[in-house]
């Protein structure tokens, strides 16, 4: 048996591979090696893996994952897969190359993350050849969920969040501007707590067209101002993408990618499935 998981900065989704080639997916949380230590990753997955689940007995674990993208920080995950699936071969990867594989399979092009987080890629049919990073939420994560939330809260705090939506917010929330100032600045994980008020966001985008779309729109401009446009001849590609955020805002992000003269590829929500389906063909090449 192998699981094969992709790990976000909020959540991870996972797909138990047993000997009859059946998958059996399940969730837990996300796991970032730049906001999670080994130890914490190692309780949560005791907490939270599935009771069915014989982690003894898995000979391999595929684990693509938000933040993973040096050996520093794979070892952090890695480490801790290892003292949960005592038995397999562990295989740690970065999540923007597991949305490669998902998105394009064996073909060149262009992905993207739009989640929690942002990033972006030239693939070339077998690994990343060309990566601008996005530098995270602090700096940068242009387009994503935590970038979106960021101008939320902005707006909300200076009052220039329409009337009922500031009162909607106010209902669902109950924050003052300490109490976010607090999450932002002294409590664990500020980027999921921005990232979460883009649901929020879409929740209510039918009642607030204008202010959704401004919103947005803005977020995913800069996501090509600052990223995109930056990729050598970056109109040869189609946009694919994968990411709540990107997924569910797909009909403003293409209106921005038409913009920017870029058509539009694949996207979806999360990659699991896709990943799956890449990592069994990879199987009976292997076996041929």
């Amino acid at each position: 048996m192998i699981v094969i998981a992709d790990g976000g900065s909020t959540k991870t989704n996972w797909c138990l591979l047993n000997e009859a080639g059946r998958k059996i997916h399940f969730n837990t949380e996300g796991y970032n090696p730049y906001f999670s230590d080994t130890d914490y990753i190692v309780g949560s997955l005791k907490k939270s893996l599935p009771d069915h689940l014989e982690a003894d007995k898995l000979r391999g674990v595929y684990y693509y994952g938000a933040g993973c993208s040096t050996d520093a920080k794979k070892k952090i995950v890695g480490d801790a897969m290892a003292q949960v699936f005592v038995n397999a071969e562990i295989h740690i990867g970065h999540d923007l190359l597991a949305s490669c594989r998902a998105l394009l399979g064996d073909e060149p092009g262009f992905a993207a993350i739009l989640g929690t987080g942002t990033n972006s890629c030239l693939y070339d049919g077998t690994d990343i050849s060309l990566n601008i990073d996005s530098l995270g939420y602090f700096l940068g994560d242009e387009g994503s969920g935590c970038f979106i939330g960021k101008r939320i809260l902005s707006d909300y705090m200076k009052g220039y969040m329409p009337k009922g939506l500031r009162e909607s917010f106010y209902d669902n929330f109950a924050l003052t501007n300490e109490d976010i100032f607090d999450h932002i600045y002294n409590k664990p994980l500020p980027n999921r707590f921005c990232a979460g008020f883009s649901k929020f966001l879409y929740d209510f985008k039918d009642n607030y067209e204008d202010y959704t779309f401004s919103t947005v729109e803005y977020a995913f401009t800069a996501f090509f101002e600052n990223l995109v446009i930056h990729y050598p001849n970056y109109k040869d590609y189609k946009l694919n993408c994968v990411g709540s955020v990107g997924y569910s805002f797909r009909d403003i992000l293409s209106i921005v990618a038409d913009r920017y003269e870029m058509g539009v590829g694949k996207i979806i929500r999360s990659p699991i499935d896709d990943l799956v389906d890449y990592h069994m063909q990879a199987s009976k090449k292997l076996a041929k």
